[in-house]
């Protein structure tokens, strides 16, 4: 006969069969989402005011990376697949992989459904960083990483006030933190605007306007090699701190009395964070909604574990920003819409239905 006790508690074959069904979906999802991107990728660069077949788009693409040869009439759509449209879109998927994945550590990190970049102030004070250096001219010795290097201190400062602000006694309060990135992120874009008033030219409006909006518009293959690096090595950063972050959601007493120091993870994971947004926004400005809702609607399919969070949200984030550039350059053609004017539209709904939805508790599964 079988026992109540192994009815509810499976034996341990059942349960190392349960996970290794869980990691072949897991893989599954994974490599049908991985080929969705390359083929979103594919469509994208093809896709605008000169329409370039996919096919023609593979084969020029492959020309690019193998070396090949290229036919004399066929070197301006060679030009506009590969220099123009090729890093911009690559730049939309790295930028829409690392929001999502920074907004799904920084809700673990505050234990907050509504925290995400914007929320803590970095994008805010990364923005201030990048228009400042921008306006000014400051940084000019480091050439084109000028306003990366001004967008990382200006979110690095952000972290560090929104850091000394909210921590008491070398502690960090997840509530405090919230709050304290509330101000401070209206307080950066007041300093936005201080610099438009003093600053009264249509350069400055523009600038200020770029960086508080988003767009890929200024993608160079130049600005490619850094956003990589950086948020690539921050997605695997990020994902060796899955079960950290799954004992920071539980709380922080919770935390401790499984003998982990949250304040210390907390710490860390802040400072990646900045590194990883300062970086994103010097090269697109800050865009909303991504780092928001992405990390719930993904926790709705995959569960609430950080470790399946974090595989599979960055391969949603870089699917849905891939089409959103595209749909910012090609809905109003010849001119480009902002895209967290896309973001916006899509993020609102979508986060009001979940808020509607009653089988979905913010957060959890």
């Amino acid at each position: 006969m079988i026992s109540i006790d192994e009815v509810v508690t499976p034996r341990p074959e059942a349960a190392v069969r349960g996970r290794s069904a869980s990691l072949k979906a897991l893989l599954l999802g994974c490599t049908a989402l991985v080929a969705l991107l390359l083929v979103s990728v594919v469509v994208a660069i093809g896709l605008g005011p000169a329409v370039v077949t996919p096919g023609e788009t593979a084969r020029h693409l492959w020309a690019a990376l193998s070396g090949g040869r290229i036919a004399p009439d066929e070197v301006t759509t060679y030009q506009i697949v590969w220099q123009i449209r090729t890093p911009r879109v690559l730049l939309a998927a790295l930028v829409g992989a690392g929001l999502s994945a920074v907004g799904v550590a920084i809700q673990a990190m505050v234990r907050n459904a509504l925290a995400d970049p914007f929320v803590l102030g970095v994008s805010s004070g990364a923005s201030v960083g990048a228009v400042g250096v921008t306006v000014t001219g400051g940084l000019a010795v480091l050439g084109v990483h000028a306003v990366s290097v001004g967008a990382f201190a200006g979110a690095l400062v952000a972290s560090l006030l929104v850091y000394a602000a909210s921590s008491r006694r070398g502690a960090l309060s997840p509530l405090r933190l919230v709050l304290t990135g509330v101000a401070l992120s209206l307080g950066f874009q007041a300093v936005m605007s201080l610099i438009v008033y003093f600053v009264p030219d249509g350069e400055a409006t523009s600038t200020v306007l770029y960086w508080t909006m988003g767009s890929f518009g200024a993608a160079t293959w130049g600005a490619l090699p850094v956003v990589c690096v950086v948020v690539l090595a921050g997605l695997a950063v990020l994902y060796r701190y899955g079960r950290a972050l799954d004992v920071l959601s539980l709380g922080d007493e919770t935390a401790a009395s499984l003998g982990f120091d949250p304040d210390r993870h907390r710490k860390v994971l802040l400072m990646l964070v900045s590194l990883v947004t300062g970086v994103m926004v010097a090269v697109s400005g800050a865009i909303a909604f991504v780092g928001l809702v992405m990390p719930h609607l993904v926790r709705m399919v995959a569960g609430a574990t950080h470790a399946r969070l974090l595989a599979v949200a960055p391969l949603v984030g870089a699917i849905f920003m891939v089409w959103v550039d595209l749909a910012a350059r090609t809905l109003v053609a010849p001119r480009e819409l902002p895209l967290g004017v896309i973001t916006a539209l899509v993020g609102v709904p979508v986060f009001i239905a979940l808020m509607r939805r009653r089988g979905y508790t913010f957060g959890r599964r």
